[in-house]
């Protein structure tokens, strides 16, 4: 697929094509994915793919981003905003941590860092459509419950950074590097339980 235009241009079939791509690269994965296969799943011609993405990349970031909005959104749900941070935290500490750790999200995160040293402008969207997606959903978060006399937080930007590292400690890694392939679910509540407990130590209040 022709590399160095980064500029995705949207039409009619923008989504079809999209649509299409999440298939194959879910089965698949992004190096084993075709262009051929994604442009026979999503039912266009190769030429009309390359006019709404002109680099392999950019289809993927555009599925990546798209499961973790929809991710996110189906997310919303299980959490009840107008809830107490010990209640809130566990739960999206382990959504976060089920993406983290699923096949997608490992592909993601080691593509992104292999390609973005001479594709800059993929890390930036990994960026945006992972850490920066869980920064905007909990610093609105952070503000509710520090109204409410919850938490107590100065920089709520890296706080909502510092608790999604929280949640990934040792296990991330260990997938990631391929030690383990999976990680069973009660080590996975560990892990964000404690998290949580080392959150709440630092931003928690008498209070909550």
């Amino acid at each position: 697929m022709p590399d160095g235009n980064t500029e995705i241009r949207k039409g009619r079939k923008f989504n079809q094509v999209v649509e299409g791509a999440t298939e194959i690269f879910m089965t698949e994965g992004y190096e084993r994915a075709s262009v051929d296969e994604i442009a026979r799943r999503a039912g266009v011609s190769k030429a009309t793919l390359y006019s709404y993405f002109p680099d392999k990349r950019l289809l993927f970031v555009e599925v990546m981003k798209r499961e973790c909005e929809g991710r996110a959104k189906a997310a919303e749900a299980f959490i009840d905003k107008a809830a107490p941070p010990d209640i809130v935290l566990p739960v999206a500490g382990r959504i976060m941590v089920d993406i983290f750790l699923s096949e997608f999200g490992q592909q993601t995160y080691r593509m992104s860092i292999g390609e973005s040293g001479k594709f800059r402008e993929l890390g930036q969207r990994f960026f945006d459509a992972g850490p920066g997606l869980i920064e905007r959903e909990l610093v609105p978060y952070f503000e509710e419950a520090e109204e409410r006399g919850e938490l107590k937080i100065e920089d709520k930007i890296l706080a909502a950074h510092q608790f999604a590292e929280l949640c990934k400690s040792h296990i991330f890694p260990l997938t990631m590097l391929q030690i383990r392939d999976e990680i069973p679910a009660e080590e996975r509540d560990y892990v964000v339980t404690e998290a949580v407990k080392m959150f709440m130590a630092r931003y928690g209040t008498t209070g909550a």
